[in-house]
Parts: structure tokens; sequence; C-alpha cells
């Protein structure tokens, strides 16, 4: 196989070509998405809720926030969230502060009810349930997202009530995505792409990790992301930079100085959709071994992306592409599985992994990332989201998949 490099001068920015949406989601493919939820709905359940999530933006398009590492909470917030039957709402609950300072209180898709800061929040969701006419013992379908205080509040006012989750009833319509969903896919894959274009020109030999991950994040806000989709990742590995994982703090204070291989893990938010994407740097002087390594991994994921095909299986895939690195002698250096469906959460069922029989169909997104990592040696990865079809994948970036050299 050819390897092939980039050694080049950067340019001092990158610019990639977005393309442009097949069509714009609004009111009338949320109320479809709507009405084929309800009908799923009662088939299960007298009433749901979902908090607000990717469940609650796919169906209602009420938009989630850039998250927080600590817990934002409002009086009342347990109400928060969209309250429907299988007839009836969707009902949008709100504290004021959610309301006001989210810019929430002319949410379209949903009746918006707000909760003044004195106000009695059991007696709004009591006037809700009143409304639904639920039965005596009703089935509660919640979202996977649904916080502990509200499960316990419910449980309060309908003693007798049994819950399922909501989430379950509402998947299989979230894992097949639409032409405008894919689209939506691969202009937030061009945004990331783009945004790693810049990064390159940036890097030089003694940044840090800190002083990178600052940059692909800045860099996906410049070409339009709400922010990573996310925290961006960086597993750096050699002679001298031992792979450690779960060590952020410890890790962004490091200095990269060559040789090292820099492996990214990063993505867009676009429209409420989530990018994941990964390549490999390196610092210095490649030698052969770290080039097989390299090759390693690129035909791994190559077969990954053939094994995805309409009728073939998650399990399929993953054996396809971890049969590659394993009979090139680094199997236990592929650590996880093959990838994970992706839309409007970065980690959707179902998974490429071997104990995943989920049938293939067209309209699946799936990550392909194999990657081999070594902890006092160079490690290399690779990831694209790739959509499933007839034939086999279809990615949707194809950038930078020379090995990047930076001298």
């Amino acid at each position: 196989m050819l390897l092939l490099y980039s050694r080049v001068n950067w340019p001092t920015s990158y610019t990639l070509t977005i393309p442009t949406m097949n069509a714009a989601r609004g009111p009338v493919e949320h109320r479809r998405r709507l009405s084929a939820f309800q009908e799923r709905l009662a088939d299960v359940a007298d009433l749901a809720f979902f908090p607000r999530s990717a469940d609650l933006h796919y169906l209602t398009g009420v938009p989630r926030d850039v998250p927080n590492f600590g817990a934002v909470l409002h009086p009342g917030d347990w109400l928060e969230g969209a309250w429907l039957t299988p007839t009836d709402g969707p009902l949008l609950a709100l504290p004021r502060m959610t309301a006001e300072f989210g810019g929430l209180a002319e949410s379209s898709g949903a009746t918006v009810h707000v909760l003044p800061d004195h106000g009695d929040a059991r007696e709004m969701v009591r006037g809700f349930l009143t409304s639904f006419s639920l039965p005596e013992a009703p089935r509660i379908a919640i979202g996977d997202a649904t916080r502990g205080a509200t499960v316990s509040e419910l449980q309060s006012l309908l003693p007798r009530a049994t819950f399922v989750s909501a989430t379950e009833v509402l998947r299989p319509l979230r894992t097949i995505k639409s032409e405008d969903e894919t689209a939506t896919m691969r202009r937030a894959g061009a945004i990331t792409e783009a945004a790693f274009g810049d990064v390159l020109t940036k890097l030089v030999h003694g940044m840090s990790e800190l002083d990178i991950v600052s940059e692909v994040d800045y860099q996906l806000r410049r070409h339009g992301s709400l922010g990573p989709s996310f925290t961006t990742s960086l597993y750096n590995s050699g002679p001298n930079h031992p792979l450690l994982f779960g060590q952020r703090e410890a890790t962004w204070k490091r200095t990269l100085t060559p040789p090292v291989s820099i492996l990214f893990d990063f993505g867009a938010i676009l429209d409420g959709y989530c990018y994941d994407f990964g390549r490999t740097v390196f610092f210095g002087e490649p030698g052969e071994e770290f080039e097989a390594i390299f090759r390693l991994v690129m035909a791994s994921q190559a077969a990954g992306i053939a094994a995805l095909r309409v009728e073939g299986t998650a399990a399929d895939a993953d054996g396809a592409a971890r049969r590659v690195i394993v009979e090139g002698g680094h199997g236990p250096a592929f650590r996880h599985r093959l990838g994970h469906a992706i839309g409007m959460d970065v980690h959707e069922p179902p998974f490429l992994t071997a104990g995943d029989p989920t049938v293939l169909r067209e309209g699946m997104l799936f990550t392909v990332e194999p990657s081999i990592t070594r902890f006092d040696t160079f490690s290399a990865r690779v990831e694209d989201v790739v959509a499933v079809g007839p034939d086999g994948g279809t990615p949707l970036t194809t950038g930078f998949r020379e090995l990047l050299v930076i001298e």
C-alpha cells in the first residue's frame, strides 16, 4: 500500500466549502415526527415526559444549550420539559429563568407554560395531569435523561403509575436518518474538517496539549459550530509521552516534542446534530514501524466502511475491521468497539461491536474509528461518520487521510 505524506508549509488559513442544506427542518417536519411518536406511544403508555434533551429537540425543535460541567438549577425545575399523551400536547413547562434567559418563552412546536420563581411546580403539573384525563393506574413513558426528582414527584402525584422508557419508544425513529438529517451531518463534517485544516496551520513543536485543544475548540466555533460536540480529546503517545487515559488536567500541561504521535478526537455541532472525527498527526520523523501502524489503521477503517452495507450487521462491521488489526499483530491494542451510531447525540445505539446483532438499514449513520493505542510508544487512529449503503458505507468526510507530519 502506498503511504502518502503531507509535509508542507501550511497556509495561514484553510478554506473548505460547506455544502448547503437539501431542505430546512421546521414545524412540518416536527409535526410529522411528533405524530409518528404518538402513534407508537399509544401502544405502551398513557403519558410521556421528555426533559430538555436530544429526544425533545428531535421531536419539537426545542433546542439544547451548550452543556455545563456542574448543574445549574432553578426553582421547580424538575417539571422542565414537554408533557404529552398519544392524543394531546406537547405542553412545554419551563421555570421562569429557563424561559426568559434561555430564550424559550416563545418556543414553537409546543404550548409553553412558565413557572414563576415563587410558583408551585406540583400544582402546575397536577393541572397538566388532570387535563390529560389519565386512567387511575397510568403508564408513564419518561425520557432517559429525566431527573430522579421528576420521577419521584410523579410517583407522589400518581402513586399507582408504572414507568417505561420514552427514549426506547422514540429510538427507532431517530435511528434512521432522513436525507435532510444526513445533509446536516455532512455539513457538520465539513465544518469539522475546515476547523482541523486551520488547526494544522498552527501546529508547531513544543505546543502543549492544552494549546492544541484550545485551538480546536476556537476553530470549531470560528467555522460555524455551536461548540465542540463533546470534550475535545487528544490521545498522544511516544517514547517520551506515555499514553494517559482520563487524566486531562495532567495531560493538558504536557509539551509535545518530537517524536510523538498526536491523535485527534473532536467534532462540530450544527442545528442540533453532532459530528465525530479523528486523525493522526506526527511531530518529527516517523519511522517504518509507525508507518506500518498507520497503514494498518487505515486499512482497518476501509474494511469497516466496506462492511457497512444494508442487511449486514453491526457485528459484521466490527469483525471486518478488527480482523485487519488482529492479523497485523496488534489485536490487543484495538481497545474499543469499532464505532457507534450518531446524530443528535454523539453516541447513539446501535453500536458496532461484536455483540450487537442489529441489522443495518439505509439511513443509519455510524462512526468508523479503529485505532492502535499503545502506552509507551506511538499510536494511531482515524474516524469518520459513515452512511450505510446497499453496497457498503459512504464516509461523510474524506479529507486529511494521508499521514500528516509536522517536521
